[in-house]
């Protein structure tokens, strides 16, 4: 094993890339401390999603050149999104989202903590890189039910506040349940049947979610993702009305004719604890989940 990760360290800096510093003991504490509030994260509990965003913005704090709230209000009720931007501010930006809200009263490990452990330890990854583009990390509020597919959904507020201000966006990808494998047979669902007949029947990969016309970001990003070769990849590019393919915050940089695109487990296409008091850490494979983020990180550092 020594041998095997030290072949792997030397690969690395052959390639001018810096050795996995991304372990499962840090995702793990991660997700302790995101899901183990006194209430559910969800809209309802104003000061469960305050104690989440609280933290991810402290978190944020130790790496990020600098680190803002986005609040606004629904309903009467304050929300915020966590915002922090690495880089050069007159470079083109890409933007990184994740969100930390839940669907109704359960710790929702993979949905979508695994997302927002993800940002963080992209966050810790970033300090003190050498960045062609300017990084903008976001964790999102509300995206679940009943505010999904809505103008109140946190990831439409920065979506907007970017076109509005004419940020120079290059793209954006979205980290939607990142967390669940299962190698066993027939473990994988699809939208449309016969697309296991190409995609296999076994849930063991992550997911690249396109659009038609998807830009050239997302173009660039599927391709050099997929270079990593650290974690098994599959690409899928569909009509943007196919079920599920819009099923995550990228959906509202599409609003705003942005490159966006979505990584993903494939949540309840895979993952049968979606939305339900199943989905706990202890379901989740977090070597695999590891592998994913390092890709995502290797992949943003080496992006022309």
């Amino acid at each position: 094993m020594r041998i095997y990760s030290l072949i792997i360290t030397v690969i690395f800096f052959a390639n001018g890339l810096r050795a996995n510093q991304i372990d499962t003991l840090s995702i793990k504490n991660h997700l302790d401390k995101i899901i183990n509030t006194e209430k559910s994260r969800n809209h309802r509990n104003i000061e469960s999603l305050n104690y989440v965003a609280n933290y991810i913005f402290n978190d944020f704090n130790k790496y990020a050149d600098s680190v803002y709230y986005q609040p606004y209000i629904v309903d009467n009720k304050e929300y915020k999104n966590v915002v922090c931007v690495f880089g050069n501010q007159s470079a083109k930006t890409i933007v990184i989202g994740a969100h930390y809200d839940v669907c109704g009263n359960q710790d929702g490990a993979d949905d979508n903590a695994s997302g927002v452990v993800g940002l963080l330890e992209l966050a810790k990854s970033l300090k003190g890189e050498k960045l062609n583009y300017r990084i903008e990390i976001v964790a999102y509020t509300l995206e679940e039910p009943p505010y999904f597919r809505t103008k109140n959904m946190g990831s439409f507020i920065h979506a907007k506040s970017l076109y509005e201000n004419k940020t120079n966006v290059y793209g954006m990808f979205c980290l939607e349940m990142i967390g669940y494998f299962d190698d066993s047979k027939k473990s994988q669902d699809y939208p449309i049947g016969p697309l296991s007949l190409i995609y296999g029947n076994r849930g063991n990969y992550i997911t690249l979610v396109n659009k038609f016309s998807k830009g050239q970001f997302s173009r660039t990003f599927n391709k050099q993702f997929k270079n990593q070769r650290l974690i098994k990849t599959k690409k899928f590019t569909a009509p943007a009305k196919m079920p599920g393919i819009d099923f995550s915050d990228h959906l509202n940089y599409w609003a705003f004719d942005f490159s966006a695109l979505m990584l993903t487990d494939t949540a309840f296409y895979r993952n049968k604890n979606y939305h339900e008091n199943t989905d706990t850490i202890e379901t989740l494979d977090l070597l695999r989940m590891s592998k994913v983020i390092e890709s995502v990180y290797n992949t943003i550092i080496t992006m022309k």
